[in-house]
């Protein structure tokens, strides 16, 4: 039987925060804002070696008449990146981080499940802030020992690691299924946020030295982790939030379980959108038992191919825009890294967008399928007609990123958080996090390989690239017909399409 957690110290600090001065409105609002913080700032520190990958790297020639070096380390690079296999070393900077990540990712869902998921997530921030600095100061300390660079980034992937499974648990203790799609869809835009805040730091500082790039979005993680630690209440019989729905065992045998809104206002800030608390004292679910949870294989193998799809983006986006002519100009790297973020901007509007409609049709795979399939053609058009301008390049690029996310933040939020939390589990709660741990963390071994591969492809030419971009987005849409065709038949057959309101649970 699992302690009861601390509760923050800002709690305790503060009466006036604890029940009954402040609702359970209020606290939810809170904990979505403090979780979205903290993992924004964790993409915003893994962010920097996206846009210093040009600086390190070889120096590929483009027409010197249309670009201006801002330093002479631009034109020479960092030994040991700026030999002739350049790109390929940082293809396995890539590697060792997101393999660390990986890994690590099925062990702090297991971790996460046994023990207080505030003071876990605080060890990782921190962690991953100071690494983030540690490599930074690779610069001032002129290190250029390439086993330096990797063991740094294999600590730092651990430790990044533990994120995601702490936050999507917490959150998934505060918020229920009914509209689960669309809240998960806007709070996971942390992410997009995170790599839009990163890529403008990073690329805004990169003049005066790339160790900058690293150190002060290290410092931002290890702010925010100070902030989760004061405020983040984990659950909300942490703070005395006691009385919640119970499910009966005749609601527990149906796939889906409706939550009808509550006629009265004060009945209503103690339902939680009917999720159940009551089995903190279960025992946690077994790494092998939560693999045999329906639907939990099938959509962690379609995160596989679509996490390493957006994760090449990631890494590898703002060196192809810097080494692509955009109308005949080739941009520099602190323009190319700014631009860049056009596509997070997308992918924000395609989580939202995904969650949205999935909540709509009540079918999540299908919902992803449909994006994964529109996101071929709109990476065909980008790749053939990005470079003819300016405004071309990005409304592509903006398509591009609401396509190919859209399905991703679905995903590793509501899908995992549906899945973690399903009917069979007979309301153990504390599975969320081993199942969001196995569906990332299979999605974040694609994550490595992508870059990786993006790497080695790009010495061929960036046509390659994104033939394994499409490939490996076809094969991700593979992994979810059979799940689809579940959705629309369990749908078609109960009427759900045409009635006027549906469920948020996923069918599997």
């Amino acid at each position: 039987m699992r302690s009861r957690r601390n509760v923050a110290p800002a709690i305790d600090l503060f009466p006036n925060l604890k029940p009954p001065h402040r609702t359970l409105g209020f606290h939810r609002t809170l904990v979505l804002i403090i979780t979205f913080l903290a993992y924004a700032s964790f993409h915003a520190s893994r962010k920097p070696p996206s846009i210093v990958k040009s600086v390190l790297g070889p120096t590929i020639p483009v027409n010197s008449s249309n670009i201006s070096l801002s330093s002479p380390s631009n034109g020479t690079g960092w030994a040991p990146f700026n030999g002739p296999d350049g790109l390929q070393l940082l293809g396995k900077l890539d590697l060792a981080f997101l393999s660390a990540y990986s890994i690590g990712m099925y062990f702090a869902g297991h971790v996460g499940d046994r023990m207080d998921l505030r003071l876990f997530l605080v060890f990782g921030m921190m962690g991953s802030g100071i690494f983030t600095i540690l490599f930074g100061l690779g610069y001032w300390l002129n290190l250029h020992v390439l086993l330096f660079f990797i063991t740094v980034q294999i600590v730092c992937g651990l430790f990044q690691s533990i994120g995601w499974p702490c936050v999507v648990a917490i959150v998934g203790n505060w918020c229920g299924k009914e509209k689960r799609g669309l809240i998960m869809g806007v709070w996971n835009s942390n992410t997009s946020i995170g790599n839009i805040i990163g890529s403008i730091v990073a690329s805004g500082i990169l003049e005066i030295g790339w160790g900058w790039s690293f150190v002060v979005p290290g410092a931002l993680a290890i702010f925010v982790a100070i902030l989760v630690f004061l405020f983040l209440v984990v659950s909300p019989e942490d703070i005395g939030f006691e009385t919640f729905v119970r499910v009966s065992e005749t609601e527990l045998k149906a796939e889906a379980i409706p939550v009808e809104k509550s006629e009265n206002a004060d009945s209503e800030e103690t339902v939680l959108l009917g999720v159940e608390h009551h089995s903190d004292s279960m025992p946690a679910i077994g790494f092998l038992e939560a693999w045999r949870l329906p639907g939990v294989a099938l959509f962690a193998g379609c995160l596989f191919f679509s996490k390493l799809v957006a994760y090449t983006f990631l890494y590898w986006l703002p060196f192809y825009i810097r080494h692509t002519a955009v109308a005949g100009v080739h941009l520099s790297h602190k323009t190319a890294g700014i631009l860049s973020t056009i596509f997070d901007v997308g992918g924000v509007c395609g989580g939202i967008l995904a969650g949205l409609i999935s909540d709509l049709i009540d079918a999540r795979a299908v919902t992803s399928i449909a994006f994964l399939l529109l996101s071929i053609p709109a990476l065909v058009l980008y790749r053939a007609f990005g470079s003819i301008s300016t405004v071309t390049n990005t409304c592509l690029m903006f398509l591009s990123g609401l396509l190919v996310n859209g399905p991703y933040s679905l995903i590793t939020t509501a899908v995992a958080a549906d899945l973690g939390t399903q009917s069979m589990l007979a309301g153990n709660s504390r599975a969320l996090a081993t199942v969001t741990a196995i569906i990332d963390g299979t999605g974040s071994i694609g994550a490595a390989l992508g870059p990786l591969m993006a790497g080695y492809l790009s010495s061929r030419g960036w046509n390659a690239v994104f033939f394994m971009l499409i490939l490996s987005t076809f094969f991700a849409a593979l992994f979810l017909v059979s799940l689809a065709l579940s959705e629309i038949k369990v749908n078609l057959e109960q009427g759900q399409w045409f009635s006027s309101s549906h469920t948020s649970t996923i069918v599997v």
